[in-house]
């Protein structure tokens, strides 16, 4: 019988190049867990599959970095927030453009949909709250109360309220249907991140920078409990489904925490840095972080996490545990929601005095919905997501299959693992395409050692070699010692050919070098090509990528075939310098090529436009020629995926 696999509670799932420009915000979508948007410095907003690496649709129209994003629950609405404070709301399964609402006069921080109206709330820099009919494109509501900018909003299951929480350090309660605030919530030491209300009971958790979160009851409107000695300020926390506990997204570990009275039921140790967003499906936690331009996705298994019970002990800090407490009975539930069966009411609508708050349906309005794209970059993934053949069954489905766990890192585990039977069969089945790279060193069987097809850049022996190739046989068993002059001489046998190899490269590096001198980079590198070695042209790369002022528009037109030839290079080194030069080229050319392509006829005779006119098209060409190899490549997994993905969004405007 063999031995189970012991899988983990946690573990990274996976890791993308989601924007062309750093991530600026993210959210996943909670209804199927299964779904992620991002919005970027790039003023794009990005549509992904949880655990697939390609982009599902880029939605396009803002001319600023996009600072918050938001889809509603049915995942068929996504709305984006920017810099200028412009919002737009698009209709992912028609992929368009559905609202443009403009009114806020600085950087959208937050965004919700209302549960069941179609209504969007957004918080803005300005410290105003806005309730948008995205029916009639207007602003229905204004609500004034924050003196700094509103961090988080989000709607109460009925529908009923609003939570606002911002960097004055309180947490704000306002009634929709009476148009005006309840409460105020004091008691924060630093500004707010994040609300949070309970699925079912009249509770609400807030999270601050001051690393605290508080429950506030909403019958009584005072603070029921308050957790404290979290291990940096709180930015992410969820409630479980049935609301038996609190998880609270910490930096690299995920807690859970009860209320009455407060405690902690356990810690989980998460390598998530620190965490965005989390969402609940099929009993597992999935967390998403962003750093720069990648978004990393965790799983945390909740089936092997305590949510009641006695107190968990703190692995990452012993000396901030929360005092143990014996097991209690469970508190009284308080009142619960009343969620109407039908759309609720409409909030009460009030005289406008602002012009830019009643936009009513305008040519400004059409054209920016115009300049609006929703770009499907992967079909089968869109199609599948948003255009199912039958609207009743949705993909991802609500009861999608959970996220398989890989095996703890335990060497003895996995040998044992690794052993074919009958069980291993049954739960594990041969590793094809779809499986995880995991799955596949865990159930796969040994096998034998050939040439990789990529040739690591750092490795500790030479590929294809062993060193008792090169020493003498020994035909005397009793001849177990060489002398040192006999061994050299074997050793060297062989390798003049090498060293012929090397010289002449030492030469051809010498001859490159000479032309650098003269200050004519153009030259050098048109030299290096000339030698017809690519060794040559890697080490001259590595060299002027390191200052980009450098490149020039003529020097891409001898580099980039060059480049096309690193890239399908069988060594990891090559296809490094290939992607960083393809990099700089598309960040510093690829707008100027197409803008001079796009540019009417002269007038007259200008032999210098002419001249750069020639070469955009040269470049543009053979840009077009790696770009098909690039998205070949970029399916690919690990650094080499992740780099040729970033290339590929870079060159998308070449489709």
């Amino acid at each position: 019988m063999a031995t189970p696999v012991v899988t983990k509670t946690a573990w990274k799932l996976q890791e993308i190049v989601a924007h062309a420009s750093n991530v600026s915000s993210l959210v996943l979508g909670k209804g199927s867990g299964r779904l992620l948007a991002t919005g970027g410095d790039d003023c794009r907003v990005n549509l992904w599959s949880i655990n697939k690496p390609n982009c599902i649709m880029s939605l396009t129209g803002h001319t600023s970095p996009v600072e918050s994003v938001r889809l509603n629950t049915p995942e068929e609405l996504i709305v984006a927030g920017s810099q200028s404070g412009s919002i737009r709301v698009w209709d992912l399964e028609a992929a368009k453009i559905l609202r443009t609402l403009v009114g806020h006069k600085a950087n959208i921080c937050s965004l919700d949909f209302h549960p069941y109206g179609e209504f969007v709330a957004s918080g803005s820099q300005d410290t105003n709250i806005k309730l948008w009919d995205i029916r009639r494109k207007g602003c229905v509501f204004r609500y004034r109360g924050h003196s700094q900018a509103v961090r988080c909003l989000r709607f109460s299951p009925d529908g009923k309220w609003l939570a606002s929480a911002a960097d004055d350090h309180t947490v704000k309660l306002w009634d929709l249907t009476a148009g005006k605030m309840m409460s105020e919530f004091p008691g924060h030491a630093g500004p707010v991140n994040v609300v949070e209300f309970h699925p079912n009971e009249y509770l609400l958790a807030s999270g601050s920078s001051d690393r605290t979160i508080r429950f506030w009851d909403l019958e009584k409107f005072q603070v029921v409990s308050c957790i404290e000695g979290e291990p940096g300020p709180v930015r992410s926390i969820l409630f479980n489904p049935d609301g038996c506990c609190l998880y609270s997204g910490c930096q690299d570990s995920l807690r859970v925490y009860g209320w009455e009275p407060e405690r902690c039921f356990d810690v989980v140790l998460v390598n998530w840095g620190k965490v965005a967003d989390l969402a609940i499906c099929n009993n597992q936690l999935i967390g998403v972080a962003f750093a720069q331009s990648n978004v990393s996705s965790y799983v945390v298994d909740l089936t092997r996490v305590t949510r009641t019970g006695t107190v968990a002990q703190d692995p990452v800090q012993d000396s901030r545990l929360l005092t143990q407490q014996p097991p209690l009975p469970t508190a009284p539930l308080r009142r619960i929601y009343e969620r109407p069966s039908t759309t609720c009411s409409k909030p009460q609508r009030v005289k406008q005095n602002s012009e830019s708050e009643r936009r009513s349906p305008s040519s400004e309005d059409d054209r920016d919905e115009r300049e609006s794209r929703a770009e499907i970059q992967n079909a089968e993934d869109y199609n599948e997501i948003f255009q199912p053949k039958n609207s009743i069954s949705r993909t991802p489905p609500r009861r999608s299959e959970p996220f398989p766990a890989p095996p703890e890192d335990d060497v003895a585990t996995a040998k044992e693992a690794a052993k074919p039977s009958p069980a291993m069969d049954t739960q594990f089945p041969v590793p094809n395409l779809e499986v995880p790279p995991w799955s596949q060193v865990v159930t796969s069987t040994p096998a034998p050692k050939a040439e990789p097809a990529i040739i690591p850049a750092t490795r500790n022996e030479p590929i294809g070699l062993k060193a008792s190739d090169f020493l003498p046989a020994v035909k005397i068993p009793q001849q177990t010692e060489l002398v040192d002059e006999d061994a050299m001489s074997q050793i060297r046998k062989g390798h003049d050919t090498m060293c012929v190899v090397l010289t002449s490269r030492h030469k051809n590096l010498d001859t490159v070098r000479a032309v650098w001198t003269t200050g004519d980079i153009k030259t050098s590198v048109d030299s290096a090509v000339a030698i017809n070695d690519l060794s040559v042209v890697v080490d001259l790369l590595n060299i002027v990528n390191q200052k980009a002022s450098l490149w020039k528009l003529d020097l891409c037109t001898t580099v980039l075939p060059q480049i096309e030839k690193l890239l399908q290079s069988k060594y990891e080194s090559y296809v490094q310098t290939g992607c960083t030069s393809l990099k700089l080229i598309l960040q510093r050319f690829l707008p100027l090529i197409t803008d001079i392509l796009a540019a009417p006829p002269s007038v007259g005779v200008d032999i210098s436009r002419e001249e750069r006119l020639h070469k955009c098209r040269l470049c543009y060409k053979q840009l077009k020629s790696i770009s098909g190899l690039v998205r070949t490549k970029s399916g690919l997994s690990g650094r080499h995926g992740s780099a040729f993905r970033e290339l590929h969004l870079l060159m998308a405007s070449l489709d």
